[in-house]
């Protein structure tokens, strides 16, 4: 049973933080290679799901875990209010189409799981609906996994209430963040315990694939946290480069 009271937000006490970036640098090298191998190789693919509340850092993780990638192999996916299509299907019609093709990496920011998490804390789909979706959204991961080689990464992002406080001001405070600044995050924060609560839920009922808590109160320990968990993932999936026979090689 995950209880987020037991996981803490912040790094270990005695961990450095200018040796741990050093460290996050070699990893994100040693990511793009594995990422350039699979991309080559066109046997797997990768799917990472970053979910957590407003600033807690899902498109940090995003630039700063995948910087050293090929562009032509990952793609980055955002989920956000379903335009009148998507309401027009079923809820997870706009995400299978947009799993990872066998080589790519794919990044959801934000997921499937919006729709049993602002849905069910506003009270727009009854409980049964999202006792329903999570069956489907279990199912949904397993035929992904099972079906289409795909290897997926679930990363909660673990903030504390405080400290998405301090991140939702500089928005305000700052002029180079201004953009991201949204009116409705403070009106979303009003609701953290009930957002808590819905987590609670889907990190403890949709982990067959499991979850992993990531602390997300400091930049540079959140994406050294998650660079280890994909570079043992991709190190794990062992993707070789292709070879060709000198038949094949030979040039007519």
């Amino acid at each position: 049973m995950i209880n987020l009271t037991d996981y803490s937000t912040k790094a270990p006490k005695d961990l450095k933080k200018n040796m741990t970036k050093a460290k996050f640098k070699l990893l994100a090298e040693e990511i793009a290679e594995l990422q350039h191998t699979m991309y080559a190789e066109q046997k797997h693919s990768l799917l990472v799901i970053f979910q957590g509340m407003d600033a807690s850092g899902k498109d940090g993780s995003t630039k700063n875990v995948f910087r050293q990638c090929s562009p032509i192999g990952v793609e980055v996916k955002g989920f956000k209010k379903p335009t009148e299509e998507e309401f027009a299907h079923d809820f997870l019609w706009r995400v299978h189409k947009e799993a990872p093709q066998k080589g790519m990496v794919k990044i959801f920011n934000r997921s499937h799981y919006e729709d049993i998490l602002i849905q069910r804390v506003h009270g727009w789909i009854s409980e049964e609906r999202v006792r329903q979706r999570m069956e489907s959204i279990n199912a949904f991961e397993r035929l992904l996994a099972y079906d289409n080689n795909t290897t997926i990464i679930k990363c909660y992002l673990h903030i504390s209430e405080g400290r998405q406080k301090e991140k939702l001001q500089e928005r305000i405070d700052l002029p180079e963040k201004h953009w991201k600044h949204n009116s409705g995050d403070w009106k979303e924060r009003k609701l953290w315990d009930k957002y808590m609560a819905a987590y609670h839920d889907v990190l403890n009922h949709c982990n067959d694939i499991p979850w992993h808590i990531i602390p997300a109160d400091q930049r540079w320990y959140r994406n050294y946290t998650v660079a280890k968990i994909v570079l043992k993932t991709l190190k794990e999936m062992n993707p070789q480069l292709p070879t060709k026979t000198k038949e094949e090689l030979a040039i007519e």
